[in-house]
């Protein structure tokens, strides 16, 4: 996992999701793998597949870190300036 960390950090998001899909072929019950990918994803700006990984690892462990992750993104997408409207 340490490895993908570091591959998601430096960019390297393809990378990163592909070994993550392999991993859970083999661990489907990994909360931490679903994390990590919606992390990718959302490093690539694919929203959907991050709000769909994040919810599958809260699903699996409702205390993962996913679920910050989650309301954050949320929170993101909820946000607009009324003053930007408009002009």
């Amino acid at each position: 996992m340490e490895t993908i960390k570091q591959l998601i950090t430096d960019g390297k998001t393809d990378e990163a999701i592909r070994l993550l899909d392999e991993y859970i072929e083999k661990n489907a019950s990994s909360d931490e793998a679903f994390y990590l990918r919606g992390n990718a994803y959302r490093k690539e700006g694919n929203i959907r597949m991050a709000l769909n990984n994040y919810l599958t690892a809260m699903d699996l462990n409702p205390d993962s870190p996913a679920r910050i992750a989650h309301n954050q993104l949320i929170s993101i997408l909820n946000f607009y300036n009324k003053d930007m409207f408009n002009q």
